[in-house]
């Protein structure tokens, strides 16, 4: 199986985007250079076949991945940036209890959480996309269970599940100051109510936390930027970033 192909990609153009905390009630402006991010959140199938786990239970499993912590979407990253003869993004030191990005390299990542708000949006300004229904697996239509990807529609970008069916990490941390090494989860899920599948909500957790509706989706820089050296870092941040 060609992970590449598995892996489908869509270019989401440069913007700006406006994003919000509801405890703060602080906002905040993010320009962002463009980026590719994954068509659709990881599949079960793709991530058997990169880690080796469960892969034959996992053969034409095109529901996503769930049950997976931060810390394993990292691994996945760098795992299949090796497998398609990328450079890492990440760079993990023995022990495995700090991580570092570098903006410089061409392989696969976690979209910042401002990527995926401005990805999830795909140019319109509403809480939504499209008529929650027809665009997202939540609670209400989904039966209490997780669905294939690809079964509602997409956004404007072309972007599948951006909302419901799993929550999916992002790289950002949440509010260190005051919950430490907590990381960023967007788009909500197949048990989350109406109002937590909103392009603006955002949930925290541990990077070790694991449970059977968060998943992820992952990026890479945009085509024209790669080459380009270090001043097309794809974060728009500094060209290494360090985690706790």
């Amino acid at each position: 199986m060609d992970t590449a192909a598995a892996q489908s990609m869509t270019e989401v153009p440069a913007g700006r985007v406006t994003l919000s905390d509801r405890r703060t009630r602080r906002t905040w402006d993010v320009d962002l250079p463009g980026c590719r991010l994954g068509t659709f959140p990881v599949t079960r199938e793709l991530y058997a076949l990169v880690t080796g786990e469960d892969a034959d239970a996992a053969r034409g499993d095109r529901r996503p991945v769930e049950g997976v912590s931060w810390w394993d979407a990292v691994h996945f990253c760098n795992a299949l940036s090796r497998r398609e003869g990328l450079t890492p993004a990440y760079r993990v030191p023995p022990g495995g209890e700090s991580v570092t990005w570098d903006g410089t390299a061409d392989g696969y990542r976690l979209p910042t959480e401002a990527e995926w708000e401005h990805a999830c949006r795909a140019g319109t300004e509403g809480p939504r996309y499209g008529p929650l229904d027809d665009i997202a697996w939540h609670r209400g239509n989904s039966g209490e269970k997780i669905h294939t990807v690809g079964g509602r529609l997409p956004n404007a970008w072309g972007l599948y599940d951006m909302l419901g069916n799993v929550w999916e990490w992002c790289w950002d941390l949440y509010d260190p100051e005051v919950y430490g090494g907590y990381r960023v989860l967007r788009g909500g899920g197949w048990f989350d109510e109406h109002w937590s599948c909103r392009a603006s909500v955002r949930r925290r957790s541990h990077p070790t936390f694991r449970v059977d509706d968060v998943g992820f989706r992952v990026a890479r820089p945009a085509r024209h930027a790669l080459g380009a050296g270090p001043g097309a870092a794809a974060d728009g941040f500094d060209a290494v970033i360090e985690a706790p």
